[in-house]
């Protein structure tokens, strides 16, 4: 039973809707009543003395009217209906509320406007405590009116997380069916675009919510979206410790190893390792590296390629030990095959990592490429020596890169005649691709 308080608190909202919707009716009548009477202006007439060119001006000139009349007529039926919608969602039953929050997905469906507009009569805080229902019915059609209210327009999420939806959230979707889940992903999603505006997310309470759905057997899709939310949210250095803090960074390694969705994880994940937390975190995991280098064969996703290469490089960047664990686990001719099949970006990262491992106690880099060594002077014993068995060892390297990547070249040709002008191409360019 409500409190005289809140019943005068929803009285006042519904009367200061009922204002708004009354001044722009009247206002959209006002305007459409100045354009048909403009239309009717005989000055606005370019020729007057043909009688044709008057008849046919007179029948477009009621044409028009009739489709203004028409259009008024809907708009007067939008209005009535958006008034006796928020009526409804105010002060109705929960049954008409999910009626109510049903409708007004259709309205808002119609343009950024109409939303800004709906927001306006104050729906956002009756929808959020919707979605807080134990009714699976209501809190979808609840979710859903706030998607469609989302979609389009930083200041109706902005308002959506002020209302509190964030603390509405579950922790877990064990309770939850799928079509419910995947609402709550997508709202999510829409909302974490907030985090490089002018309206941050204040609190990270929805983190466990999402680790919990990507660890459970959600659709392909959902898992998607969930981590496009994750995305999202690492673009902002002050989330990293808030989000590695939630163990979200293990849960990425497994989903990173699955194609489908691998993109985003990785994207995630490089976003991460840019930052101490997020590097150690990642480089401690016993994933690392293999599954970085197992990305790397990944010729049909070059993309994936691209973000494993870019965060091994970080991982490698001045760590003589995680240089080692690539090292032992093969590394060098998976580089190799990037360099000469990869894409172009692909192909300079992995030229890069080559060229740190080429000969850690010889290499010359500057201060932001990874080891720093020694140097010798040109000419001298200790240099000429280490310079030619480097050569002889890169050599070998490339040869058995070359040999392997021949025998996957010829498989995939068609006809004897095409393996042979690969070969000759392969061999006539590859010296080119690499740096030494």
């Amino acid at each position: 039973m409500s409190t005289p308080s809140s019943s005068s608190s929803s009285s006042s909202i519904w009367v200061l809707s009922n204002i708004k919707l009354q001044f722009f009716g009247r206002i959209r009548r006002f305007l459409q009543s100045k354009a048909t009477k403009k239309r009717y202006d005989p000055s606005d007439r370019f020729d007057t003395a043909k009688s044709k060119v008057e008849h046919n001006n007179k029948v477009e000139n009621l044409e028009t009217v009739q489709v203004m009349e028409k259009h008024k007529e809907e708009e007067e039926e939008s209005v009535i209906m958006l008034q006796r919608t928020v009526k409804m969602l105010h002060f109705g039953s929960w049954e008409e509320k999910e009626v109510a929050a049903k409708e007004i997905e259709k309205l808002a469906k119609e343009d950024v406007k109409v939303r800004k507009l709906i927001t306006e009569l104050g729906v956002v805080p009756v929808l959020v405590s919707m979605v807080a229902s134990p009714v699976a019915s209501r809190r979808r059609a609840g979710l859903t009116a706030l998607i469609h209210l989302a979609d389009g327009t930083y200041t109706n999420k902005a308002l959506i997380v002020e209302a509190g939806i964030l603390s509405k959230l579950p922790k877990t979707i064990d309770l939850v069916d799928e079509s419910t889940t995947s609402k709550l992903v997508e709202l999510l999603l829409s909302l974490s675009s907030l985090a490089n505006t002018q309206f941050p997310l204040a609190i990270l309470d929805f983190l466990p919510l999402l680790r919990n759905i990507l660890e459970k057997g959600s659709s392909f899709d959902t898992k998607n979206s969930c981590l496009g939310a994750l995305h999202n949210l690492s673009t902002v250095l002050e989330n990293a410790c808030p989000l590695v803090s939630s163990g979200v960074v293990p849960i990425l390694l497994e989903v990173s190893s699955i194609k489908e969705i691998s993109e985003k994880a990785l994207a995630t994940l490089g976003n991460l390792s840019v930052t101490l937390m997020g590097k150690k975190t990642i480089e401690n995991n016993s994933m690392v590296p293999e599954t970085f280098i197992e990305i790397l064969s990944w010729e049909d996703k070059p993309k994936c390629q691209e973000l494993s290469v870019y965060i091994l490089m970080i991982l490698a960047h001045q760590s003589s030990l995680q240089r080692k664990k690539m090292a032992q686990a093969g590394i060098v001719p998976v580089l190799l095959e990037v360099v000469l099949l990869g894409s172009n970006l692909a192909q300079k990262r992995a030229m890069k990592l080559l060229q740190w491992f080429k000969d850690e106690r010889q290499t010359k880099m500057g201060p932001h490429s990874g080891p720093q060594t020694p140097r010798f002077a040109m000419g001298s014993p200790v240099n000429q020596r280490e310079a030619k068995e480097g050569k002889r060892l890169m050599k070998s390297l490339v040869k058995q890169s070359l040999n392997r990547n021949m025998e996957i070249i010829t498989q995939r040709a068609n006809a004897a005649g095409e393996s042979s002008k690969l070969k000759s191409l392969i061999i006539s360019t590859s010296s080119k691709s690499l740096p030494y």
